[in-house]
């Protein structure tokens, strides 16, 4: 019933103005302000640009998932190789993004990118036992370029504050991409070409994309400041916590899901890319119907419930009509989720934290993306298609319970700018 209230607020605005105004209409400012948002300079380039760097986030757990159980012929095998790039990029995430304030974020970026685009193409083209690798992978997970925390830390620089939560709701929207569509492109490549033209096809993505973003002007206007703090204390503060723990949660369904419709429907059809066609679908409907309702305390776990519905009603029946269907319900909530996410950390840190804030942010949806898919794989070997389902389910009850639970700690954001925390001493911005 929740998300009925929250998706028919979406369309309809209520009116606070007098009493002689109409009290409920189709507000389409929302249909213009994203138009009006894209026509900020550098705004477009920037979200298409931090976009494909990042493509292969969520290419890489699927395509590694099928790749190694080809070589191997088990799904457990591959779950290993895939929790041990999430071990790397566990301690990634935090560390490049410290590096940045430090480093500049162009240095960084360019000698992470280079060494996990050799690591990722090792594995691709080179056979080895399951140990090695895992080596190769921590190695590939240790060194993804900390594209997130650095375009996060760079939109509060480009737009004004009233334009900031609309800006990460188009990118939530945006984002939804890497996480759903690119799995839809890595089960066609992988299946009907081969796995290993699923994997190059990433690396393409991350090389062209990462290029592409170190030559936006933006990253030469905005300096990371260098936090005064110790690594981690960030991450001491609940609306940080809550974000990272709830988009750990959001992004390992989503991962089991994948794991599970691949399964369901083999490597003969297409069945599998329609489906995950659909689940895209609906977390971009979602994204951008939801990205001007005010976000309240509620917010987030609302959202959630809804992933929780659809995904916990797929395991039901595992044929492509239901799925659709269902999916299409969990997917509603994905988007609007993490742009909850990315209002609420960046209203709670100073400017000098947000990089770190968003590398653990970033962190955690990494890791649930390869985790959920191992977890998922474990799961299919051991008790079908059906078990991928269960672990979604379980991962999307766990991410609505920690929103719930965790609401005190949601800043009310209805009215209120979403901008970064100022930094006592003046932030540094070089001429372009």
């Amino acid at each position: 019933m929740a998300f009925l209230v929250v998706a028919r607020e979406s369309w309809f605005v209520v009116s606070t103005g007098s009493s002689s105004t109409n009290p409920r209409r189709i507000d389409w400012s929302v249909v213009s302000s994203y138009a009006e948002l894209l026509k900020t300079p550098g705004v477009a380039r920037i979200i298409a640009a931090q976009l494909t760097a990042r493509f292969p986030n969520g290419m890489l757990s699927l395509a590694f998932l099928l790749h190694i159980e080809h070589q191997t012929g088990s799904y457990g095998a591959a779950g290993l190789v895939l929790a041990s790039t999430s071990i790397g990029q566990a301690i990634a995430g935090p560390l490049t993004s410290r590096l940045m304030g430090v480093w500049g974020m162009r240095r960084v970026i360019t000698i992470t990118m280079i060494v996990c685009a050799l690591a990722v193409t090792s594995i691709a083209v080179i056979g080895m036992p399951v140990p090695l690798y895992m080596v190769v992978g921590f190695i590939a997970g240790i060194t993804t370029p900390p594209i997130q925390p650095a375009v996060r830390t760079i939109y509060p620089k480009m737009v004004n504050s009233q334009q900031l939560t609309p800006l990460f709701s188009l990118d939530a929207s945006a984002q939804e991409i890497i996480w759903v569509l690119g799995p839809v492109i890595t089960t066609f490549v992988s299946l009907q070409i081969g796995t290993v033209y699923g994997i190059l096809l990433a690396v393409v993505f991350l090389i062209g994309g990462g290029i592409w973003f170190l030559s936006s002007p933006e990253l030469g206007r905005v300096r990371i400041p260098r936090s005064r703090r110790r690594l981690g204390v960030v991450l001491t503060k609940p609306t940080v916590l809550l974000a990272t723990i709830t988009g750990f949660l959001l992004v390992g369904a989503c991962a089991a899901i994948e794991a599970g419709v691949v399964s369901v429907f083999g490597e003969g059809g297409a069945e599998a890319g329609i489906v995950l066609a659909i689940f895209a679908i609906g977390s971009l409907v979602g994204g951008l119907s939801f990205g001007h309702i005010p976000i309240s305390p509620w917010a987030l776990a609302r959202r959630m419930f809804i992933v929780f519905v659809g995904m916990a009603a797929a395991s039901a029946a595992l044929n492509v009509w239901w799925l659709a269907i269902t999916l299409f319900v969990a997917g509603i909530g994905i988007a609007p989720a993490l742009a909850v996410l990315f209002a609420i950390v960046s209203s709670s840190v100073k400017f000098s934290d947000t990089a770190e804030a968003y590398g653990w942010v970033g962190t955690g949806q990494l890791i649930g993306a390869a985790l959920g898919s191992a977890i998922a794989g474990f799961l299919i070997d051991h008790s079908g298609s059906v078990g991928a389902f269960w672990a979604a389910g379980g991962f999307a009850l766990l991410g609505f319970l920690a929103a719930f639970i965790g609401r005190r700690w949601s800043p009310d954001l209805r009215g209120r700018d979403a901008s970064p925390i100022p930094d006592t001493q003046p932030v540094p911005v070089q001429p372009s």
